[in-house]
């Protein structure tokens, strides 16, 4: 939506400003209104894709100037209210209005752009991109190595803790590779398949092989020729079968279950796993030459916790995908989700929202119905508001950025996935010197 005029509503000079030129270093084109009076004028002269609007203004109420337009009849762009005072009733009564969202102040800019990406996409009559992994530096980075993957055959494997979305990561590396071709993708998770079964799963089987192979059948490796064979959880695998399979991935031929003809296979392997392969290779549990065949380049997905700009992005997201009434998440919600843990990552943070799609009563989803039970893995957060403990973490690792690179600028943008001018404006908001000390590590 980048495209699209916004009209932008907020009386508060640092917030404004603050938002404008965010808006603007993204691609929007933004016009920042400090009255309600201002804002309704050019509201009925403008053509504007979004509208962000404080409630509490000095002349009016964002509410009642949302009002104001409906009574005229105005065909009205989607509205998103933010707010430092915001209670559930008033939030409810602007959803039903027609509101699209609205958020609670202090909050991440990254939010309001991940919902700015939603609406246009639902403007498009589409939805949000498939392949697209995260929103947070993180999965930015891995995001913008797949590329540079893509044009080599050489094994990857995924390394991250289970529920991260490992597959997610080599379905868009296998996309990229196919270059719009329709290659099969085959998926097979080794530490679910019976030990009995898997080589029969792996290589196939002829006829008569075994009580029950009625008839010959295909295995994995000639179901993915062409294409991409991917090894869920590989650390998994029993011992004799990593010899099987390491045979198989040095000679692309595999021989079926019952048979003697050796069959040519051509496929892109990739693996993945929660474990360390290479202390299970000290342990005796996994094969070092099969490790250096899979372990050709890694890459790894951090888990959920390392990454917590992504939470509200992917809820989110999970929300959209959910059938029935759209439902949003209250601002005590938010906050329960920005300060979980997330021991099962993506995986347990989809089912979440599930149960509270089917639980929650009306448009608002609040805390209670997100978690079965009160969460135990809530991270211990410092005295005050949200923003004051995101603002310490920002402020510490920008710290840290500055100082592993020399305070070299540039380079810093360049590691925190961030503009020059972004980063200039973050040290400035932060009070980030050189001459400062180091704080200590903030603990999450």
């Amino acid at each position: 939506m980048p495209d699209c005029r916004i009209c932008l509503i907020e009386d508060d000079e640092v917030m404004g400003g603050a938002l404008a030129m965010r808006l603007e270093l993204d691609g929007y084109v933004c016009d920042w209104h400090k009255t309600g009076k201002t804002a309704l004028a050019a509201l009925r002269k403008t053509d504007y894709g979004v509208v962000i609007s404080d409630i509490l203004l000095p002349d009016t109420s964002g509410e009642a100037l949302y009002a104001t337009l409906q009574d005229e009849g105005a065909s009205l762009p989607p509205f998103i209210f933010i707010t430092g005072h915001a209670t559930v009733g008033q939030a409810v009564r602007l959803i039903k209005r027609g509101a699209v969202d609205y958020l609670t102040k202090p909050f991440e800019p990254d939010h309001l752009l991940a919902k700015l990406r939603e609406l246009s996409n639902r403007r498009e009559g589409g939805v949000a991109d498939p392949d697209t992994l995260g929103i947070s530096p993180a999965m930015r980075a891995v995001e913008e190595l797949l590329p540079k993957l893509a044009q080599s055959p050489a094994t990857v494997l995924i390394t991250g803790e289970s529920g991260v979305g490992k597959e997610r990561v080599a379905l868009k590396l296998h996309r990229l590779r196919a270059a719009g071709r329709e290659l099969p993708f085959v998926a097979a998770n080794c530490g679910a398949i019976p030990e009995g079964l898997l080589e029969a799963e792996l290589f196939g089987h002829e006829k008569g092989a075994f009580t029950g192979a009625v008839r010959t059948r295909k295995g994995l490796f000639e179901q993915a020729e062409g294409g991409t064979l991917f090894l869920d959880e590989v650390g998994d695998m029993p011992l004799a079968m990593q010899a099987k399979l390491l045979r198989a991935v040095q000679e692309r031929r595999i021989v079926r279950v019952g048979g003697e003809t050796p069959i040519p296979v051509d496929f892109h392997l990739m693996a993945a796993t929660h474990q360390d392969l290479k202390t299970l290779v000290e342990q005796g549990r996994f094969r070092e030459d099969l490790f250096y065949r899979v372990n050709v380049i890694q890459l790894r997905v951090p888990p959920l916790r390392e990454r917590r700009e992504d939470i509200l992005w992917l809820a989110g997201r999970f929300l959209n995908q959910t059938p029935g009434p759209h439902k949003l998440l209250a601002p005590p919600a938010e906050r329960a989700l920005l300060e979980y843990g997330w021991p099962g990552n993506v995986r347990e943070l989809k089912h979440a929202i599930e149960r509270a799609c089917v639980l929650a009563d009306g448009p608002l989803i609040m805390p209670e119905v997100l978690f079965e039970t009160p969460p135990a893995g809530t991270l211990d957060i410092p005295g005050g508001t949200l923003g004051n403990y995101l603002a310490g973490h920002e402020r510490d690792y920008i710290l840290r950025a500055l100082k592993a690179c020399d305070w070299h600028i540039q380079e810093t943008a360049g590691l925190l996935g961030i503009s020059r001018k972004n980063l200039w404006e973050k040290m400035k908001k932060l009070d980030i010197r050189r001459n400062a000390p180091m704080p200590p590590p903030v603990l999450a």
